[in-house]
């Protein structure tokens, strides 16, 4: 496995690029902006593709690079359901498992220093972003922060990992960069309390000041979203009252583009050809599903996801590809489900 720990001293932030090989699909954990051309950079020396960027939850002290390392990947940006961030291609809940190739990570919620905090467990290691630090716990005073629910989250859920899990924070400002979780129960000062009432007050009488780019780093991370505006004003996309007239005619393939695990947890529109977005580039060239839909017949292919964003870039690259009768549900199977669009299981 490919596994990389990157540092920004600015923010004191890790950020984790995995990957199961060299040349392999990858993901990334909790990207700063200020450090995307060092990723990208790091991405082709290891010739790897990215496909997932990942947020752990809506950081206060610096100005994510999920929406940046899609605009010059197209990859997929992923967060917690639980976020305010305006659109990401795909929210998870806790327990759902998140793939690339030859990777799963499963995600846990961990509530208490935001309410949208995340953690993500492989076999042998978690990623706790700012729940559970190296000898220390992240702050729970602001963006929906609570004590009580960060106590829940360490104690009945990452503490009752194996011993030997190794814990990658989000955040180190000393210098450590793993520790385990049996190292944290037995050595993280925050976690030798004796009841949820202790650890309540321990928290609220950190007294912290605010993270010097909260003012600035929390609006920008809010608006993450790839502009479908922009794919509207081309004329690319269609509300989902013009989708549900267009579906069942003959002159049209509805295409999912979403995973295998999303479909089955959400459902899906009846008809569609599912062609998982990670496979878009093969499926659009010359002999591929897509390709050979549209090019062959002459019908116009209409991608729909979850949010509409990776529906979006997929308009953008058919597109490219030669396809010129593309398009996409705007907003995606939420905005389908929120104009009375019937779904199947």
């Amino acid at each position: 496995m490919i596994f990389r720990q990157l540092f920004d001293a600015t923010s004191g932030t890790y950020t984790y690029l995995l990957a199961s090989r060299i040349g392999g699909e990858a993901l990334i954990i909790d990207p700063v902006l200020e450090k995307v051309d060092r990723y990208l950079t790091l991405i082709r020396e290891l010739d790897l593709h990215l496909v997932k960027a990942v947020d752990t939850h809506l950081h206060a002290d610096h100005i994510t690079g999920i929406g940046a390392l899609r605009d010059s990947t197209n990859c997929i940006t992923v967060m917690g359901e639980q976020s305010q961030v305006d659109v990401v291609s795909m929210r998870l809940s806790d327990g759902d498992r998140m793939h690339i190739e030859g990777l799963e990570l499963e995600s846990i919620y961990t509530p208490g220093h935001t309410d949208d905090s995340y953690c993500f467990r492989m076999a042998d290691r978690v990623f706790t972003g700012d729940t559970l630090l190296i000898r220390g716990t992240g702050r729970t005073d602001f963006q929906n922060g609570c004590p009580r629910a960060q106590y829940e989250s360490i104690f009945n859920r990452l503490l009752r990992l194996p011993d030997d899990t190794m814990v990658f924070p989000a955040h180190d400002y000393k210098g450590d960069t793993v520790s385990t979780i049996g190292e944290e129960r037995r050595c993280n000062p925050r976690l030798q309390v004796k009841s949820v009432d202790e650890y309540i007050v321990l928290m609220n009488g950190l007294n912290l000041s605010n993270p010097k780019m909260m003012d600035v780093a929390v609006p920008a991370n809010m608006r993450q979203g790839l502009a479908q505006a922009e794919i509207a004003r081309l004329g690319w996309a269609l509300t989902a009252e013009e989708a549900m007239a267009a579906i069942g005619s003959s002159d049209t393939v509805l295409v999912d583009l979403r995973e295998q695990t999303e479909r089955r947890k959400h459902g899906g529109i009846a008809g569609a050809v599912q062609a998982p977005y990670p496979d878009l580039a093969a499926n659009i060239q010359e002999g591929g599903l897509l390709h050979e839909l549209a090019a062959a017949t002459g019908r116009r292919l209409l991608f729909y996801c979850a949010f509409g964003e990776r529906s979006a870039m997929a308009v953008r690259a058919a597109r490219t590809a030669g396809l010129t009768t593309a398009c996409h549900i705007h907003g995606g199977i939420d905005a389908w489900k929120k104009a009375g669009g019937a779904l199947i299981h």
